[in-house]
């Protein structure tokens, strides 16, 4: 018994030494639902069913979603040697089950841990289970991990973190790992070989620009964290991602700011996580979602988050290098009022002040069209011209006007 044990512990070392993240993930921003913002604790494998039919039978599928994933809540309790299990109640046909079914409809399957004692919501953490919980995630047949920060008195997250990396790793299966550390120690800074993505701020709230004070922790609306986040695209890339925190569009804001949220996540290369409840979302927030042009901006697979450019007045005018030589180009209106809007692309210089790129509308004519209103198209010979409603935005693809022979 103890050749065994001191057998498993050096495997266990070489594990370690050798562990990575596993490539091939992420390689654009990671696209999917989670449970959390609409439902928090209140899941069960019915809903998770349906909501994967509706991913199907409602077009996000189609339009590039593949990832459901269960947030908080889903534990029941660890059994006599320390391995977890589900709640029996919420779901009593068990995970494994649970995921085969998600990908019988050609999606991937997504779970939540956390790094401390415990969950945010008061279920099992992972703290010194890592390697049992990553065992158990494989054998479910789990495909993406939530890793949260909850109960983490004295725990260090660079250590935490990586040791759940290596956890996963040595499972053996590829599962994509979404840090969830809220931003409290720079991940940026030192996660791009830990997971494919990390948060940068706290919680999202559904709102436009509004901040709610719970006493110990803030959560933010949309635009509070675009600027909280606006200085880190030099740390995006096919690979690992600033994560913005998941989508509010569909739990509440009207269509314009909805339109706005999704808009600047795109521009931003933030992962695409939707919150709202797909079995009986609107027809204007599904058509917000599934817009696949708008779609295409954040998945391009140059990789480049975009940066703001210019602020005029209440206009703040967004640029993302594209493959291929094309552009987007956003005008964000951050105020409550309708703005008459004019942009002279000849007078403009537009260059990304990080990598080098260059929108020459002086030396190349670019044709554009409007994202959003697909029958207002123009070129940069002409100034634009547009109406921007307030905590509204136009997103404009430019593309090289092909010469005439």
């Amino acid at each position: 018994m103890k050749k065994v044990t001191l057998l498993f512990i050096a495997l266990l070392v070489v594990a370690t030494l050798s562990a990575q993240k596993f490539s091939g993930l992420a390689k654009t921003p990671p696209m999917g639902w989670n449970s959390w913002n609409k439902f928090a604790c209140n899941i069960d494998e019915k809903m998770i069913r349906e909501i994967a039919d509706a991913m199907v039978a409602n077009g996000y599928k189609d339009a590039g979603y593949e990832y459901i994933v269960i947030d908080d809540c889903w534990h029941g309790q660890r059994d006599s040697l320390g391995f977890i299990h589900p709640d029996p109640v919420r779901f009593p046909s068990g995970i494994r089950a649970l995921a085969d079914y998600v990908h019988s409809k050609g999606l991937k399957f997504g779970i939540y841990s956390d790094a401390g004692t415990q969950t945010c919501g008061g279920k099992p953490g992972s703290l010194g289970h890592e390697y049992q919980d990553a065992i158990a995630y494989a054998s479910w047949g789990v495909d993406y991990l939530k890793y949260d920060w909850c109960n983490t008195e004295n725990v260090n997250p660079i250590g935490a973190y990586t040791t759940m990396r290596n956890a996963l790793f040595s499972a053996g299966r590829p599962i994509l790992f979404s840090m969830c550390e809220w931003g409290n120690s720079k991940p940026w800074m030192w996660a791009a070989e830990v997971g494919h993505m990390w948060r940068t701020t706290g919680d999202i709230y559904n709102c436009f620009d509004c901040e709610v004070n719970h006493g110990t922790w803030k959560a933010w609306g949309a635009m509070k964290i675009l600027d909280m986040s606006e200085n880190l695209r030099q740390y995006a890339a096919p690979g690992h991602w600033n994560d913005l925190d998941m989508l509010e569009v569909g739990n509440g804001m009207p269509a314009n700011e909805d339109r706005a949220h999704f808009t600047m996540w795109c521009m931003v290369a933030s992962p695409l996580i939707m919150g709202h409840d797909l079995r009986n979302a609107s027809k204007q927030t599904l058509e917000i979602l599934t817009n696949r042009d708008a779609i295409s901006i954040n998945q391009d697979s140059l990789g480049v988050a975009g940066f703001r450019y210019a602020t005029r007045d209440s206009v703040h005018v967004w640029c993302k290098p594209l493959k291929n030589g094309e552009w987007a180009v956003t005008f964000l209106n951050r105020g409550t009022k309708a703005v008459s809007f004019e942009f002279d692309w000849k007078s403009e210089a537009i260059a990304d002040p990080l990598l080098g790129y260059k929108l020459d509308t002086k030396a190349t004519t670019f044709s554009w069209v409007d994202i959003w209103n697909k029958k207002l198209t123009g070129t940069t010979k002409d100034k634009l011209k547009c109406l921007i409603s307030g905590h509204d935005a136009v997103l404009l693809k430019l593309s090289a006007k092909p010469k005439k022979k």
